[in-house]
């Protein structure tokens, strides 16, 4: 097996593969800039007889790791603001200069993780701003570290 860049020649494949899983999203869009990265699992073609995915290089494309930037928000409010209502429009403030940075840096989400303090009341605060609590997906996190 051979991990490769993607080359746009791979769509058709990653698409039929994308398909064959069966999960109930578009395959992204892989020219948008913030796929960062892009990896192919291949293998020898000539290795599978069942090759539907074969390469012009005679290679079969088994998988795909995609990585798409996103970012995740960190809000710091000093709470000895004298009240609610202030602190309210200091957030409302800071989050619109947030969202508006984040659209001209190319961005297209934002995820935030709350502490289970103040989740549910914030949780509803933030409802409010266009914020969405996504269930659908567990999420799950991979902390890097090097492996020089």
């Amino acid at each position: 097996m051979t991990i490769r860049e993607y080359q746009d020649s791979d769509l058709s494949a990653l698409r039929a593969i994308h398909a064959a899983q069966g999960f109930d999203y578009p395959l992204p869009d892989l020219t948008n800039p913030l796929f960062v990265t892009k990896l192919v699992l291949t293998q020898d073609a000539a290795a599978d007889s069942a090759s539907e995915h074969a390469t012009p290089d005679n290679e079969k494309i088994i998988g795909a790791a995609l990585l798409r930037l996103t970012a995740e928000a960190y809000l710091l409010l000093d709470p000895r603001t004298r009240t609610p209502r202030e602190r309210w429009q200091n957030l409302l403030t800071l989050h619109a200069a947030a969202e508006r940075d984040a659209w001209r840096r190319g961005l297209e989400d934002v995820h935030a993780w709350l502490p289970p303090p103040i989740a549910a009341k914030f949780g509803k605060r933030i409802t409010k701003l266009g914020w969405i609590q996504d269930n659908t997906w567990a999420p799950y996190c991979k902390r890097l570290e090097s492996k020089t």
